[in-house]
């Protein structure tokens, strides 16, 4: 299987099919550090919402069903594990139901005549499921949708943005937004340059990834066969190789630059001149309604 066409995780895909690609790359940023920052001491109903707020944009960004399926339902099905795993972790906490003695009961007389101890959590039930011994507690619940909502609106949010814009139009919003730290001295350039080869490498992990897969799937290793410690030591293996082609691949891009004498870094040339029609301002339009929309909301009805 090929993963780079399979799972379309962190590249751009061409085409024209999509809206979105025709909205400003700075909107798309500002829309997705609204998925990023707004989770941040909200409420499970705020997180829920960006959920199924995500979910409804990929279905209505007409992106062909390829490019996104495979990587949505991997995502929800991690989200929803990671989830259910911190659930079950977290719930059952004795030390909140678990009474604290009287310090009275000693048979100490103290001068000050006071309790001393410093901290005292009294006994209350915090459950509000029981299911024999084990108490699924409200905190835990609201932990499990935190940690599954959180990984999904990061990653998928991220994804569509990569999915439908160039990465020299990222690059180039960035370099906008970041326009006036140039004035104190920052190398900015030199920042979103790095930023950039980022952005191109991770088509080379994905392809470190499969080839390692391909190689195991080649030499057919049954790991019931090999027992538990030397099937660990096989995966072990497995994952030392793949970092080691991923460090090799970095080192031949660092000496492909350091062999260059003078790299000249200007942002500005990415920029894009696409030329302005009815579609591309009212989409932007409708973005900035979309972003004023969830600022407002996220003030309303977002909190804790």
């Amino acid at each position: 299987m090929n993963i780079l066409t399979k799972f379309s995780i962190g590249q751009y895909v061409d085409g024209n099919r999509s809206w979105l690609r025709i909205i400003d790359s700075r909107l798309k940023i500002i829309a997705v550090m609204i998925f990023l920052i707004t989770p941040i001491w909200a409420g499970p109903l705020w997180r829920l919402s960006l959920v199924i707020c995500l979910i409804v944009l990929t279905f209505a960004s007409l992106l062909p069903l390829r490019v996104w399926w495979r990587s949505l339902v991997f995502l929800l099905g991690l989200s929803l594990i990671i989830g259910f795993l911190s659930l079950i972790a977290s719930s059952d906490i004795q030390s909140f139901d678990s009474p604290i003695r009287d310090p009275n009961e000693l048979d100490l007389i103290l001068e000050s005549k006071g309790k001393w101890n410093i901290l005292e959590i009294p006994s209350k039930k915090i459950a509000f499921i029981t299911l024999g011994p084990y108490n699924l507690s409200r905190k835990a619940f609201e932990l499990g949708i935190k940690t599954s909502t959180l990984i999904f609106t990061v990653i998928h949010s991220v994804n569509l943005m990569l999915l439908t814009t160039l990465q020299e139009d990222i690059v180039w919003a960035l370099s906008w937004f970041m326009n006036p730290l140039r004035k104190i001295g920052l190398p900015i350039d030199k920042w979103l340059f790095q930023l950039l080869l980022a952005l191109r490498f991770i088509p080379l992990v994905q392809e470190e990834f499969q080839n390692i897969l391909k190689s195991v799937s080649v030499r057919s290793i049954n790991l019931r066969t090999l027992g538990f410690k030397k099937s660990i030591n096989v995966l072990l293996t497995v994952f030392e190789r793949l970092f080691l082609n991923i460090f090799l691949r970095i080192d031949q891009g660092a000496d492909s630059l350091l062999s260059k004498k003078d790299i000249l870094i200007k942002t500005n040339r990415f920029k894009t001149f696409d030329k302005r029609n009815y579609l591309t301002i009212i989409f932007n339009s409708l973005s900035i309604c979309f972003i004023c929309m969830a600022i407002f909301l996220r003030k309303q009805y977002g909190a804790l």
